[in-house]
């Protein structure tokens, strides 16, 4: 088989048969951990604040009326308020954003969860701003409140104090 016929196969191949065929490989040539982890940091490490800011926007700003209506009112457990709902949807929206942050802090990635920090945090200043969803006029406080909880959940992990006073001078510059 021709080279790139193979690059070809292996480009086809699903997450899990991926995944199988490198642990195959580390397994088989020990020397090769040392360029997987490099690649591996190379690609963990390339993170785009403004990127993750458009992504949690994005996200926040999709949840409509349909959405809320989903989870608000009468249910077999009782009565859902509409205010509750639209914050449970907020949160769900924010969480796998949320989730990351904290789990480049676990890893050692300081520079990473730094990043999706400050992403987080302008992607919700720019829902605040300019919301067209209809789930916005549920959640008003949400945003403020929420900038307040990630910074929270970022400094469990431990950050610098140069990148604190770089996130509270990010967050002053929009409050002050």
């Amino acid at each position: 088989m021709k080279r790139p016929e193979m690059k070809k196969f292996i480009q086809s191949l699903g997450a899990d048969e991926a995944s199988r065929v490198l642990w195959d490989l580390l397994d088989d040539n020990p020397d090769l951990l040392r360029k997987a982890y490099n690649c591996a940091m190379k690609v963990a490490s390339n993170v785009d604040p403004d990127a993750i800011s458009d992504r949690v926007f994005s996200m926040l700003d999709k949840l409509d009326y349909d959405d809320l209506n989903s989870r608000a009112g009468r249910t077999r457990y009782g009565y859902v308020e509409p205010v509750d709902a639209a914050w449970e949807l907020f949160e769900e929206a924010l969480e796998p954003y949320v989730d990351e942050m904290v789990k480049n802090q676990k890893r050692a990635l300081p520079a990473v969860a730094k990043a999706y920090c400050i992403g987080i945090i302008k992607g919700l200043w720019q829902y605040e701003e300019g919301s067209t969803s209809d789930l916005s006029d549920w959640v008003v406080d949400a945003p403020g409140e929420y900038v307040d909880s990630v910074v929270e959940d970022w400094k469990k992990g431990d950050p610098s104090e140069e990148d604190i006073a770089e996130i509270m001078s990010l967050i002053e510059s929009k409050t002050g």
